[in-house]
């Protein structure tokens, strides 16, 4: 089958972004089964491989870094395209609650407005009764989702930590996040995700048994942006080597994890196609990665990146529509609503079918500037492009239905009676919308 008849087969609806600021009249331009005739040849030869599912080879996907962005209308439509061969027509996302357990942190990323020193913080971490408060309320409203944020080890940092720790019967965070993680399970029906930085198999195997699934972000795999004058010179567990080495242990270890890139940190569009097939060799290897992040920066003030130019959307649409060429159908991809405002229903052009975890009571934590979406008009925009927007579980309908080891059997035992047959949140919209209101 040639380029231009599989245009015909998958893409015969109207284009999902139609009506959506200036990219609307741009990728709508010309007819369907002309949009790849802009792109050179090359460019041409892989995306007909990514279509016929073959894989791209590491070549065809550095290839995409050299697309300029009068081809970008063309690599979204066929990272469209892909997307609804595998995943079809469905937009998941989570309701859920955001709990930071502590915003303490030895870390200092030159973007990060979410760490406090112990100065700045208060309380240092949230008492187990505040926990159990935030889940509750989640509960209440149809939340499945109890996130955990941290930082990372601040114990190694502050002595404070250490000390407040201790007097609470507890030697490390981790720890205390095992403890807070059992309480929200034994005492509500929200399900764990934990975010908790960088582990070793002895504590990320303490985790799985209280998580359904876990997450650490790669951001970037390449090692520049530790260096002098770089975003994570005082990060280091941002180092790629220990960030990489976390995810390969939760696929070893069975666990379904979510991890993905942030862009416009400095890094350069070769080193974020070398980042999505580090990702691709570990999914490839485990099967583990449950879904993958595209996030962009956003510059924060009081931060040293406070004057830094955030990555424009061109920038965004073109990693969210790489990540789906080298990731392939499958692969659930996901670019946060909240940071773009405006042009979020531009990302289901680009190939994601996930939105992420939306709260309807808690901030983002991370990036407090910027709201979530409200679920009726999340569920409006993703509907009226001819999608259907689904309610999920914080693990992925394949690791419950298919199981495969990667859930315990007391998690797989509190997973089946919320999940529906197809492994979404029992009950759907509906329920989340009637507990909401």
């Amino acid at each position: 089958m040639n380029l231009k008849s599989k245009v015909g087969k998958f893409s015969r609806d109207k284009s999902v972004l139609a009506g959506y600021s200036r990219w609307g009249k741009v990728l709508t331009g010309g007819r369907d089964t002309d949009r790849f005739a802009i792109l050179s040849d090359r460019l041409q030869q892989t995306v007909s491989a990514a279509l016929e599912c073959r894989g791209l080879s590491e070549e065809q996907s550095y290839l995409l870094a050299e697309a300029t962005y009068a081809e970008l209308p063309s690599l979204c439509q066929a990272a469209s395209i892909l997307r609804d061969q595998g995943r079809g027509r469905v937009i998941s996302f989570s309701p859920k609650v955001f709990i930071p357990l502590t915003q303490l942190c030895r870390d200092f990323c030159g973007y990060c407005a979410f760490r406090r020193s112990p100065a700045q913080a208060e309380p240092l971490y949230l008492s187990l009764e505040e926990v159990l408060a935030v889940a509750r309320a989640g509960q209440r409203l149809g939340c499945s989702e109890a996130l955990f944020t941290l930082g990372e080890r601040p114990e190694l940092r502050y002595p404070e930590a250490k000390k407040w720790l201790q007097q609470h019967g507890y030697q490390t965070t981790l720890e205390y996040l095992r403890a807070a993680c059992e309480l929200v399970l034994n005492e509500t029906t929200l399900l764990p995700h934990a975010n908790p930085g960088t582990l070793s198999r002895r504590e990320m195997s303490s985790l799985k048994d209280v998580n359904v699934s876990m997450g650490l972000m790669l951001e970037n795999i390449s090692p520049r942006l530790a260096a002098p004058g770089g975003p994570h010179q005082h990060a280091p567990s941002k180092r790629p080597r220990v960030r990489h080495l976390t995810i390969e242990l939760a696929g070893e270890l069975r666990i379904p994890f979510t991890t993905g890139l942030l862009i416009g940190i400095g890094e350069t569009r070769a080193e974020r196609v070398k980042s999505l097939l580090a990702i691709r060799e570990l999914h490839r290897r485990y099967g583990h990665i449950q879904e993958v992040i595209i996030q962009n920066f956003r510059a924060k003030p009081d931060t040293p990146m406070s004057a830094v130019p955030e990555p424009t959307l061109e920038e965004l649409l073109w990693t969210i529509a790489a990540a789906r060429l080298i990731l392939g159908p499958e692969v659930n991809l996901q670019a946060p609503p909240n940071l773009s405002a405006g042009d979020y229903p531009l990302y289901l052009g680009a190939g994601i079918n996930d939105w992420g975890g939306i709260s309807p009571l808690t901030i983002d934590y991370v990036n407090p500037e910027a709201p979530w979406p409200q679920i009726t008009e999340l569920r409006c925009r993703t509907e009226e492009l001819g999608f259907t927007l689904k309610a999920r579980l914080p693990v992925y309908p394949e690791y419950i239905i298919e199981e495969r080891d990667y859930l315990p059997a007391r998690l797989l035992k509190r997973v089946r009676p919320l999940a529906d047959s197809a492994g979404y949140l029992k009950g759907g919209m509906e329920r989340y919308a009637s507990a909401s209101r």
